[in-house]
């Protein structure tokens, strides 16, 4: 696969460039946040970026994932049915997830360790003022994901991302969104983690049950990154995390190109299956056009017959109109 490349433009941590933050491709930041306190200590040792996490720690507990050996720190489906995980999820305090991840870091198959997605201001007050993201006016939710060698699956997120890794190693593994033909998606439910994953293991890929995995690859970019390197990944491409060191600490923030009541466009991905996947094919075709017109292909013209205070949700959508039209769909789907 090709290498992801590497920011060159103008780069400062305190106020991140727009061009970047707004890309249609991902980036690779070498170094861009190597002065960060936390960085500096996990440099030190994982001892000092223990040291350094509970100094601003408050006490809040975490979820925490524990995979067997056996799993080599896949996070995924318990079996070829699909209905179960191969993970156990258990509360747990920081300092105790801490002291697993030191105490285990000798081990040569140790069981495997995850805190995802947790809330940096939830657990780690102060830890933002220390070690800051410039994302300017974005209305970003900044979260942590702390381990040891894990493996989690190629999905897709529905925000931008930014995500740097503050101690450990991790490698990233991206496809572009029109490749999801080629991942040979999980279902929609239930997922190890909020999205569809890909059924593919990236360790030992199985090309005679997914043979079109090949053609992924041929379009993937990947990259090998250290403490105080970022990666930005756009809306919608999926990605492939490992974590490669004995304890990994990753910071990243996401926010959405569009306000807070714009509704994910899964929900109407759900709706299109149940309303529009199974009808017959001419009438799938007719809808295809609606869609096109209504929506994919939309401009000022598509409604400029139409007077202005007619347009309803034609015209532009606010934050009154979007809370009206839900509720009116939510009473529709209640019948």
């Amino acid at each position: 696969m090709r290498d992801i490349p590497t920011w060159t433009g103008p780069f400062d941590p305190d106020d991140l460039p727009a061009e970047l933050l707004a890309a249609e491709r991902p980036w690779l930041v070498r170094g861009g946040f190597a002065h960060w306190p936390v960085v500096q200590a996990a440099r030190e040792s994982d001892d000092a970026l223990a040291r350094y996490l509970i100094g601003l720690y408050n006490g809040m507990r975490v979820g925490l994932f524990q995979m067997p050996p056996e799993a080599a720190g896949r996070a995924f489906y318990s079996d070829d049915t699909l209905t179960g995980f191969n993970f156990t999820r258990h509360i747990a305090t920081l300092d105790q997830v801490l002291a697993g991840l030191l105490g285990l870091a000798g081990t040569a198959e140790p069981p495997a360790l995850y805190v995802g997605s947790t809330t940096v201001d939830a657990v780690l007050p102060g830890f933002l003022d220390a070690n800051r993201l410039g994302l300017g006016t974005r209305d970003a939710l900044v979260s942590l994901w702390l381990g040891n060698r894990t493996r989690i699956a190629a999905h897709y997120d529905l925000p931008d991302n930014l995500a740097v890794v503050a101690a450990g190693r991790r490698r990233f593994t991206l496809f572009p969104p029109e490749q999801i033909h080629n991942l040979y998606m999980g279902p929609l439910d239930p997922t190890p983690a909020g999205q569809p994953v890909s059924l593919v293991d990236f360790a030992a890929p199985d090309f005679e049950r997914f043979p079109r995995f090949a053609e992924a690859l041929a379009a993937g970019e990947a990259a090998e990154l250290e403490p105080g390197d970022a990666l930005f990944i756009p809306s919608m491409w999926f990605h492939h995390v490992e974590g490669l060191a004995p304890v990994n600490l990753l910071i990243n923030a996401w926010w959405r190109q569009t306000p807070r009541y714009v509704d994910s466009p899964l929900n109407a991905l759900h709706l299109a299956l149940l309303t529009l996947r199974d009808l017959p094919e001419k009438e799938r075709r007719i809808w295809q056009h609606h869609l096109q017109h209504f929506v994919f292909a939309a401009d000022d013209a598509t409604w400029a017959h139409i007077p202005e205070a007619a347009r309803g949700l034609l015209g532009p959508i606010d934050e009154t109109l979007s809370r009206q039209a839900r509720t009116q769909l939510l009473n529709q789907l209640k019948r």
